[in-house]
């Protein structure tokens, strides 16, 4: 596990020095914190003025959406952002979305469940993708024997990958998404697996490496094809709708349960089970990196969460030992491995993806040139 020396934690919010990079002010402020001051919130504007732009895009949307079957495309997992993103498209802004839900093998009952009640409730039609399970899992132990942090990018490349390409194939030009400021303003560091965009060099070394079988059908959809491609050459128009209205997180879960019998979730990501134990045991146990603390810290700087409630929750896991210990062995079963297998690479040499070949240098050149053109406001490194 690392360890961190000459520990220091933001007087605001609870970003500390795990994140190797952070900056703290005389004052005791984060650089997370201050720019949430500068650069989002002059920027968040999720009044009335948020509302005049939503009727103007809601209403281009529907226009250019006319004599077609869907006018946007939303990729659903039955999380809090999604299905609220769900909501007020339909709700709203009056759209006709196509609910696209991609399977990667790792839905919990209670995701599944959030999904066919938003279906259901809001009357809209749902696509589901299910991933070649043999390959997600060949990709998966891949990840882990990779030794790196960032074991959730498997299935973010599933998610997003599968959804763009969808969309393109069948001419959809509107992507909405749950992203959000209220809930993502502290987006966590890269040193805590928050790698930025699927990087296929970065992929098909690790596959190369670690790999069994060949990823035939396994969608994967380089960052710079959606972003270069897809978006500025196509025409893809990604739309995040609740940065437009007012969202407060447990607001919005009472919204959903009241009007469709929505669950919510004990924490962030819990909807899918492999994010579940990545992030509340593989991540701190192994690496000494909790995201619950930027997600804390986001709630902090949006006045959903008080820097005591969120000091008194960090210190302790969201589940306790007893089910972790569980979900160790269910993990280890599914994805082929013994449970003695599992813990060797658990107890390996931790590296970064600096062990592989990457185009991270790239994707950074191109994450400064967004935040540059305002883009891109979260603090991104």
């Amino acid at each position: 596990m690392s360890k961190v020396d000459n520990y220091n934690i933001c007087a605001r919010c609870i970003m500390d020095s795990s994140d190797p990079r952070i900056s703290i002010d005389a004052e005791g402020f984060c650089d997370y914190c201050r720019n949430f001051e500068t650069e989002i919130q002059p920027n968040w504007n999720p009044d009335e003025r948020g509302a005049s732009k939503l009727a103007v895009l809601s209403e281009l949307i529907r226009t250019e959406g006319r004599g077609k079957d869907f006018d946007c495309i939303i990729g659903l997992s039955g999380g809090l952002d999604s299905s609220y993103a769900a909501y007020v498209a339909k709700e709203k802004m009056g759209l006709r979305p196509l609910l696209f839900h991609v399977d990667a093998g790792w839905n919990t009952d209670q995701a599944v469940g959030n999904i066919e009640k938003l279906v259901d409730g809001l009357g809209l039609d749902l696509y589901t993708e299910v991933i070649n399970w043999e390959e997600m899992k060949d990709l998966q132990v891949a990840f882990l024997r990779s030794q790196i942090a960032d074991q959730d990018l498997p299935q973010d490349a599933a998610f997003f990958s599968a959804l763009y390409k969808f969309a393109r194939q069948h001419k959809i030009k509107y992507v909405l998404t749950g992203a959000n400021y209220s809930t993502e303003c502290c987006r966590e560091p890269e040193e805590w697996g928050g790698y930025p965009g699927i990087d296929k060099t970065l992929f098909a070394d690790i596959h190369k490496q670690f790999g069994k079988r060949p990823l035939k059908t396994f969608p994967l959809v380089d960052i710079m094809t959606y972003k270069i491609l897809y978006q500025h050459v196509l025409g893809m128009k990604i739309v995040k709708p609740l940065n437009l209205v007012p969202y407060v997180k447990k607001d919005a879960e009472a919204e959903l349960e009241r009007r469709f019998g929505w669950q919510k979730f004990k924490h962030k990501h819990h909807e899918s089970r492999f994010t579940r134990f990545y992030e509340d045991y593989w991540m701190p146990r192994k690496f000494g990196y909790e995201k619950r603390r930027a997600h804390f810290s986001s709630l902090i700087m949006t006045g959903q969460m008080t820097r005591d409630e969120a000091l008194v929750r960090i210190a302790k896991p969201e589940m306790d030992d007893q089910f972790l210990k569980t979900e160790f062995e269910f993990m280890a079963n599914k994805l082929g491995l013994s449970v003695d297998e599992l813990q060797a690479i658990f107890d390996g040499e931790n590296k970064t993806y600096r062990d592989y070949k990457n185009k991270r240098f790239l994707i950074g050149i191109g994450s400064r040139v967004m935040s540059a053109l305002g883009l891109e406001r979260r603090l991104f490194r």
